[in-house]
């Protein structure tokens, strides 16, 4: 059975930094992308940064570029994103998904972590 758990969410300062994780389990993720999504009650859910497993190449939302960065351990099997210069337009669920790289559609979604940014 595969999971995505995500952690690391919590209450921050703007201007601060926060570090997601998302451990993954359940089967070998080799040939998927993983993706951090987040979601304002409200709106859509928006896509924010991708990686994919095999070689690491990155995708990141034009909101985020140059604050935030996606990384994976391969051995740990755990996906990260590090969030820096936080806004309080951050504030939102953020959520850890992954689809075979050659769909276009996520086929497994973690349950959330909440990211709030205080001003």
């Amino acid at each position: 059975q595969v999971q995505l758990v995500e952690s690391g969410g919590g209450l921050v300062q703007a201007g601060g930094s926060l570090r997601l994780s998302c451990a993954a389990s359940g089967r070998t993720f080799s040939s998927y992308t993983m993706g951090w999504f987040r979601q304002v009650p409200g709106k859509e859910r928006e896509i924010v940064a991708t990686i994919v497993w095999s070689g690491g190449r990155t995708y990141y939302a034009d909101s985020v570029k140059g604050r935030f960065t996606i990384s994976r351990d391969v051995a740990k099997n755990t996906v990260y994103l590090q969030m820096n210069s936080l806004k309080p337009e951050d504030t939102a669920v953020y959520y850890c998904a992954a689809r075979p790289t050659s769909f276009r559609n996520y086929e497994y979604w973690g349950q959330g972590t909440q990211v709030t940014v205080s001003s």
